[in-house]
């Protein structure tokens, strides 16, 4: 066979299957093209995440939660500064100055109004400073009170609303009551039974009863059956008759 045969029979090959064999070498390079282009994205896929993952390793931070304390109050602690008061330019404060129409006179308390201390007939007036002639102890004094004549344990009243200021047994006027009233008048009532019916520190209104006619006044004792009335302003003896009504 000489090589002008050999040439016809290669050309003969390659017109009737050659064809086939390019076609099918091109797609075995394109499929293994696809399959190296496949591979280098999955290896830059993994190497980008790995790349991922080692820089989330590094910028991570751990965080740690530390528990609080209960607050305790330390007897160290200082204690917070108070505030300075605020100091003002203006000036000490005025004071108001004091009101001068009010009246500082003091108030009396109301006179107080008298009542005959019992029924009965006048045996013997005040004197005041004239002496008068004393049936009892015979001679000339003066008559601080008044005598009026009643029966032996007529009752005797209050001559006004007041405190009993003492109940005692003097020497020569008896048993003595008296009453304090206000604005210093006192009312005394003497030649009474031995038991009067108040007794010292009591409140007695007017026309109560203090007590009954008695026969104790040895100075008096040479008189009727009477009462010994008498009437002092702040200590001074004083005519009852200007108290009681006419």
């Amino acid at each position: 066979m000489n090589s002008s045969s050999s040439g016809r029979r290669l050309e003969g090959f390659l017109s009737g299957k050659g064809f086939y064999i390019v076609l099918f070498l091109c797609a075995a390079v394109i499929g293994v093209s696809a399959w190296m282009m496949a591979a280098g994205n999955e290896t830059m896929n993994n190497d980008a995440l790995q790349t991922s993952v080692n820089s989330s390793e590094d910028k991570r931070v751990e965080t740690v939660i530390i528990p609080a304390r209960p607050h305790k109050e330390s007897p160290l602690e200082p204690e917070p500064e108070a505030e300075a008061p605020a100091v003002s330019d203006e000036g000490p404060a005025e004071v108001p100055a004091p009101v001068d129409n009010i009246d500082s006179t003091p108030v009396e308390a109301a006179a107080p109004v008298f009542d005959w201390p019992l029924s009965g007939e006048l045996d013997r007036g005040h004197s005041g400073d004239r002496l008068r002639y004393d049936v009892t102890m015979q001679d000339w004094r003066s008559h601080a009170g008044i005598d009026i004549l009643a029966e032996r344990g007529a009752v005797v009243q209050a001559s006004s609303a007041g405190t009993v200021e003492s109940v005692r047994q003097d020497d020569m006027f008896g048993t003595v009551v008296t009453i304090a009233h206000a604005n210093g008048i006192r009312s005394i009532y003497a030649n009474l039974e031995d038991s009067p019916a108040v007794a010292e520190g009591q409140w007695v209104e007017a026309g109560q009863a203090i007590g009954a006619v008695g026969h104790s006044a040895l100075c008096e004792i040479g008189q009727p059956s009477h009462l010994h009335f008498a009437i002092q302003v702040n200590g001074r003896d004083v005519d009852p008759g200007e108290y009681l009504p006419g």
